[in-house]
């Protein structure tokens, strides 16, 4: 059973909190609590006083690529490296250009090459496979230059057609991001709203705050897809603190669910979380559950997104209806740039 809705426009975050007025740890925050049903209201720099001394933060510290190639009529999007193959071959998503915004562009054919800014071409090698199914609008393709160096000199950030206009590649990074030798093809938004400030008051008030990376790929929103394989690294610190923070009785809570993907991913057979690193299509559904995380801080998801999957996991049917029931009626705004839910035990 998946929660459906339906997402007014309106509710859309169009431009980051600083240019409504707030600032980034001023963006709204709703909380919903499993074992009372209680869902109440806050705003995110109120979090500290949600929190317990002992309680876990893990974060993802991935940085933001700027990943889309504008072209005159199509938009080429920078997905992951295909695992196995060098720094030059990626998977990547074309997308026809539509005044200022895009959409899937269903051609082209191996062996296809595109001219690309900068004097660099793009050779479509095959359509992108997973679980022996071929991908509809993902490609495998081969830059004539290395990727990450080639983004950052002619890139700019993945946008939607609700997000009115360009936004520097800052905007798209959050506190945790740290380097700048890769990075995701989107943003992990969860913790967009966390300023230096904000951590520093956490870190007073006795919360941990532990890092995974995980280098997420293209999620457009057209394509509800389950999520393919993305680069991950849970550190053996991280691990331990998960670990120390159940023996005392902390809560483990993920900001994002790239961060619970991680973390899954690492379970071994007795529930615990160990050091990994690699590929993960690890998908997170009610039927698996979590063994990681008693809770998750997360942005609003669309109607119909795999990522309810992994909501109602952790929060159950019933408080995650109710959830985006009360986030549609106190007029929410959902997306990158939007507000955010703190899903409790």
């Amino acid at each position: 059973m998946t929660v459906d809705f339906t997402l007014p426009s309106a509710l859309e975050a169009h431009e980051p909190p600083e240019e409504r007025g707030r600032s980034r740890d001023g963006v709204r925050l709703l909380v919903s609590r499993r074992a009372t049903a209680e869902i109440t209201h806050h705003e995110f720099r109120d979090l500290p006083s949600l929190l317990d001394p002992g309680d876990l933060l893990v974060v993802n510290t991935s940085s933001t690529l700027p990943a889309a190639v504008r072209l005159d009529r199509i938009s080429v999007h920078f997905s992951t490296p295909v695992p196995g193959g060098d720094a030059r071959l990626w998977t990547v998503e074309l997308r026809r250009l539509t005044g200022k915004t895009s959409s899937p562009y269903p051609g082209g054919r191996p062996g296809e090459w595109i001219p690309m800014p900068g004097g660099a071409t793009l050779t479509l090698v095959g359509r992108h496979t997973a679980h022996g199914q071929a991908s509809e609008r993902l490609w495998q393709a081969r830059l004539s230059t290395d990727v990450v160096p080639y983004l950052r000199r002619h890139g700019t950030p993945i946008r939607y057609g609700y997000v009115r206009r360009d936004w520097p590649t800052a905007a798209y990074q959050t506190a945790f991001a740290h380097d700048r030798t890769t990075g995701g093809a989107e943003m992990p938004s969860a913790g967009r709203p966390f300023t230096p400030e904000l951590v520093t008051r956490l870190v007073a008030h006795g919360v941990h705050i532990a890092p995974i990376t995980l280098h997420t790929g293209v999620a457009s929103p057209e394509a509800h897809e389950p999520p393919y394989a993305e680069r991950y690294e849970v550190p053996a610190p991280t691990a331990a603190l998960v670990g120390h923070a159940r023996s005392r009785g902390g809560r483990v809570i993920a900001v994002g669910t790239t961060a619970v993907r991680a973390l899954e991913t690492s379970v071994d057979a007795s529930g615990r979380v160990q050091a990994s690193e690699g590929w993960t299509e690890h998908i997170v559904t009610p039927e698996r559950g979590v063994q990681s995380v008693d809770g998750l801080l997360t942005g609003l998801h669309e109607p119909k997104s795999s990522h309810l999957m992994m909501l109602t996991a952790i929060a159950g049917h019933d408080l995650l209806a109710s959830t985006y029931k009360a986030a549609l009626a106190g007029r929410y705004l959902w997306h990158e740039f939007g507000d955010v839910n703190l899903l409790l035990p």
